[in-house]
């Protein structure tokens, strides 16, 4: 009895993290995407994007936090894939800002950044204090721990643009974030095939 309370409240705590990570990240990728659009910032725009991918595996992790291992790895095998996807969206915009030119905004690229940082360390913070993660809560670790490494990238390309006047730190900025992305996904598809594995060796053991 004392377990099946202990696992009740440990879902009720995961659950409880995932809406407050989910609400975070969308906002945020709201946020991003128009200070992207207003700061002529790749950067900004993909980890806007990125941010949209993650709320929306966050969504699905909560749907699977209830269900069946199969379904979970189903969930995340979804989570995986959209990451791919959404890098290589970036990866268009960069083409398409390489070729036609593009002014970020420097200041507005740092301050957006610091913000978001602050945010996704403290999302980052709530999900590795939980127990017993998943293959969906250990990929949405793996996202928020992305999300954090991009932001400081932003800052760092905020100021070169500020410093050099050139927009080529945004660009590489926005590729670094697309690569975090691809190996993100393949982490996270990787994870989800390791752990069908081992809950089949599991039931045939």
């Amino acid at each position: 009895m004392s377990n099946l309370v202990s696992k009740t409240s440990g879902t009720d705590r995961q659950r409880r993290t995932l809406w407050i990570v989910l609400i975070l990240n969308a906002g945020l990728a709201l946020a991003f995407v128009a200070t992207g659009l207003f700061g002529d910032s790749s950067a900004l725009i993909a980890n806007g994007l990125d941010n949209g991918s993650d709320a929306a595996v966050y969504g699905l992790s909560l749907v699977a936090l209830s269900r069946g291992a199969r379904w979970k790895q189903a969930a995340a095998r979804v989570s995986g894939i959209m990451l791919l996807l959404f890098a290589v969206a970036v990866l268009i915009d960069v083409a398409r800002r390489f070729t036609q030119g593009s002014d970020p905004i420097g200041p507005t690229m740092i301050g957006m950044s610091i913000v978001a940082g602050i945010i996704n360390y403290l999302c980052l913070r709530l999900l590795q204090k939980l127990e017993n993660k998943d293959v969906n809560l250990r990929a949405a670790t793996t996202f928020s721990l992305n999300d954090f490494i991009s932001n400081g990238g932003i800052v760092v390309a905020g100021v070169l643009v500020m410093w050099l006047g050139v927009n080529w730190p945004d660009l590489v900025v926005g590729l670094a974030t697309a690569a975090i992305q691809l190996w993100g996904g393949i982490k996270i598809l990787r994870d989800a095939k390791q752990d069908a594995r081992k809950n089949k060796d599991n039931q045939n053991g």
